[in-house]
C-alpha cells in the first residue's frame, strides 16, 4: 500500500473512533471520565462498541473480562447482555478492580437489571483454573502482558464449542520490542498453531485476535 492509502485507512479509523465516540450513551461517558481521572485510560470506543455486538450476536449469556481497569469494556459487555446472563470480571490491580466493583453496585441496583455481577481482584493464571469447563461464551483478554497467554491456556477449557476468545492491544505486534510486544507476538504464534482454534487478526481498535472455539 501506498502513503495515499495509509492516510486513507487512517481517516477511517480516526471517524470510526470519533462516531462511536459520540454515540457512547451518559453511563459511558462519565464511567470513560472517572476511569482517565483515576488514572485508569481506556481503549478505543469503537472497539468497545464492537465487543458489545460480538456479544449481542452472539446471545452471549456468560462472559469473562480479564483487564487491567478496563472500564469501559466491561460496561459495554454488560450492555451486549441485554439485563441478564453473567460477567465475571477479573483484574490484578487495586485501582482498576475498585471501580469496577462500583460500578457493578451501580448496575445492579438498577431496577431493569438482572445480570449477575462478579469482580476478582486476581490474576488470571490464579482464578481461571477454578471455573467450570465449557460454560463461557466469551472471554475478552486485555490490560497487562501477564493477562494474556495465561487465559489463552484456559480457553479451550472453558469455552463453548463456537465460544470466542478475544484479545485487545494486538497493535503492540507493530513494535520491535517490549514486554507487551513480544508477549503479543508469542500469543499469536500460540493461537495460530492451535488446532482447536480459527482465529482472525484485525486492526479495529487497538487491534484484536478473535479466535473461535472449534
Amino acid at each position: 500500500m501506498n502513503k495515499t492509502t495509509y492516510t486513507n485507512m487512517a481517516k477511517v479509523w480516526q471517524f470510526a473512533e470519533t462516531h462511536a465516540l459520540e454515540e457512547e450513551n451518559d453511563v459511558l461517558r462519565k464511567a470513560r471520565a472517572d476511569a482517565e481521572t483515576a488514572k485508569l485510560p481506556q481503549g478505543s470506543a469503537a472497539q468497545a462498541d464492537l465487543l458489545r455486538f460480538i456479544t449481542r450476536s452472539l446471545n452471549a449469556t456468560s462472559i469473562i473480562s480479564v483487564g487491567t481497569g478496563s472500564i469501559v469494556e466491561a460496561l459495554q459487555l454488560v450492555e451486549g447482555l441485554g439485563g441478564a446472563g453473567q460477567l465475571t470480571a477479573v483484574d490484578s490491580s487495586a485501582r482498576g478492580i475498585t471501580m469496577i466493583r462500583s460500578l457493578f453496585d451501580d448496575i445492579s441496583d438498577a431496577a431493569e437489571n438482572r445480570t449477575t455481577l462478579r469482580a476478582v481482584n486476581t490474576s488470571p493464571a490464579v482464578f481461571l483454573p477454578r471455573l467450570n469447563a465449557g460454560t463461557y461464551d466469551l472471554i475478552v483478554v486485555s490490560g497487562v502482558a501477564s493477562n494474556y497467554e495465561p487465559s489463552f491456556v484456559e480457553a479451550a477449557n472453558l469455552l463453548k464449542t463456537g465460544g470466542r476468545i478475544i484479545f485487545t492491544d494486538m497493535s503492540g505486534l507493530a513494535y520491535p520490542d517490549g514486554d507487551k510486544p513480544n508477549a503479543m507476538r508469542t500469543l499469536l504464534s500460540k493461537v495460530e498453531d492451535d488446532d482447536r482454534f480459527e482465529q482472525t487478526l484485525t486492526p479495529t481498535g487497538t487491534g484484536m485476535l478473535i479466535a473461535v472455539k472449534r
